[in-house]
């Protein structure tokens, strides 16, 4: 039976999923909210993690030389808790959301003043190895 959780516990439960999809990112509460829930979704594997490898310790000490007969449940559920828990915090999510490919389409578009790589060298371009064609003038960058 599940513990019935208090109104302060459920006050303070994230009610957005922990992604940033959707987040209109001009809005400062919408995604100090998603950064919240990234950051408990975290914890909580992280903390599922500390447990398992716990109650793994506790086996191979209960169990002494049967303890890769005995404990391999706990082992493997560990070994799969180290690969999904690897990503900490929610700046990289956050710098790196691109509209489109992590979410929905239809972000702000960015317009800058700041000239492409091939316009910042002009037609010259700046590779010179031996059968590049783009560093002796052209449009093509690569």
């Amino acid at each position: 039976m599940p513990t019935p959780e208090s109104e302060a516990f459920l006050a303070k439960k994230p009610k957005v999923p922990p992604t940033f999809e959707g987040v209109d990112f001009a809005d400062n509460e919408a995604v100090t909210n998603a950064r919240d829930a990234i950051i408990r979704e975290q914890w909580v594997g992280q903390m599922m993690q500390r447990l398992v490898g716990e109650e793994m310790g506790k086996c191979y000490i209960r169990e002494g030389v049967n303890h890769l007969e005995k404990c391999g449940k706990y082992r493997e559920r560990y070994l799969q808790l180290l690969k999904s828990n690897k990503e900490k915090g929610y700046r990289g999510r956050q710098q790196n959301y691109m509209p489109g490919v992590d979410g929905p389409s239809g972000g702000p578009e960015i317009t800058t003043d700041y000239p492409h790589a091939q316009q910042a060298k002009g037609a010259k371009g700046s590779d010179y190895r031996p059968g590049n064609t783009s560093g002796h003038g052209g449009n093509t960058l690569y």
